[in-house]
């Protein structure tokens, strides 16, 4: 995308491209332990890899919608965009179990993209530069969800306000284990991504030694080391992340997906997850994040090859 010729209906189709296709490469990465890819549905009963297509073409005009909205914000206030979005947010989610049947596949990502797709086209429009800064994208993340996690999960440490049952997963594991959850990571300006797998996507891409469905999933076994990963505390407890993260370690010990070795400790690694119902979706959505930051701060020739390497 031309700096010079870059208009609102442009970047707002340019950014809602990018989260769509950061989501279907997510789920199109394989083998990923756990979760839904092109070869099972992982530990889920409920969903497969085309209910994700389905979900994921549900969404393209939210992601416009958002973007938009960071059009108009660009230099007003930040932190009143999000209420803006959360109404926006509500109709994808209906839209998503619309198409799904009923079944969460990106709730999630509606989240996490949706802020980034209005702070990518808030910060374009108040800078005026192509490619964006990530720095710039994260801090204006940070500035649009400031006090998020003091205002939607500091009550849930009150015991006497909501019953143990009403509590939201992501109340429930604050209280418990003071957890902020994806709130934390993007009030942050999503730290792990910026620390972890954004810096490994790249150095892969452009050493282009390797096919980009393998590079996506050894970037999601760094982010299985590293990721509080609420997906899999809420299904089991703070033990199993740590096995997780133990999982994640032994298989980039062995040489991820890059060798013989990995490949077949990958396999029985997801095995082993879908028998104990493990599924590191918060691992997954940190991807599809770290792969949307790519086409938004990097020059692309199409998809995921850079220009220059």
């Amino acid at each position: 995308m031309s700096n010079q010729t870059i208009s609102t209906n442009s970047l707002c189709k340019y950014i809602s491209k990018s989260a769509v296709e950061a989501m279907l490469y997510e789920v199109s990465a394989s083998p990923k332990p756990g979760l839904v890819d092109r070869y099972n549905s992982g530990a889920h009963q409920d969903m497969d890899f085309f209910t994700f297509m389905s979900s994921s073409a549900a969404l393209n005009y939210y992601f416009y919608r958002c973007a938009e909205k960071g059009v108009a914000f660009a230099n007003q206030d930040a932190r009143k965009l999000l209420e803006h979005l959360r109404g926006i947010g509500k109709e994808a989610e209906r839209d998503m179990y619309q198409a799904t049947g009923g079944v969460n596949t990106h709730k999630g990502l509606i989240f996490s993209l949706g802020i980034i797709s209005a702070a990518a086209a808030s910060c374009f429009f108040a800078e005026g530069s192509w490619p964006l800064s990530l720095e710039r994208i994260c801090k204006k993340i940070s500035q649009i969800t400031k006090g998020i996690t003091i205002r939607e999960l500091s009550s849930a440490k009150l015991s006497d306000i909501k019953e143990e049952k009403n509590l939201t997963a992501g109340e429930r594991l604050f209280k418990q284990y003071n957890i902020k959850g994806i709130r934390g990571e993007v009030e942050k300006g999503f730290p792990t991504v910026r620390k972890t797998s954004f810096p490994f996507l790249l150095k892969y891409l452009n050493k282009n030694q390797e096919t980009i469905n393998d590079i996506l999933v050894q970037v999601l076994l760094y982010l299985m080391t590293v990721t509080e990963d609420t997906n899999v505390i809420a299904r089991h407890n703070l033990g199993m992340l740590q096995y997780v993260k133990s999982c994640a370690l032994q298989a980039l010990d062995l040489g991820g997906i890059f060798t013989k070795e990995g490949k077949n400790y990958l396999q029985q690694m997801d095995v082993d997850f879908r028998q104990k119902n493990i599924s590191p979706g918060g691992s997954a959505d940190l991807l599809a994040v770290t792969i949307m930051f790519v086409f938004l701060t990097q020059d692309m020739i199409g998809g995921l090859i850079p220009k220059e390497r």
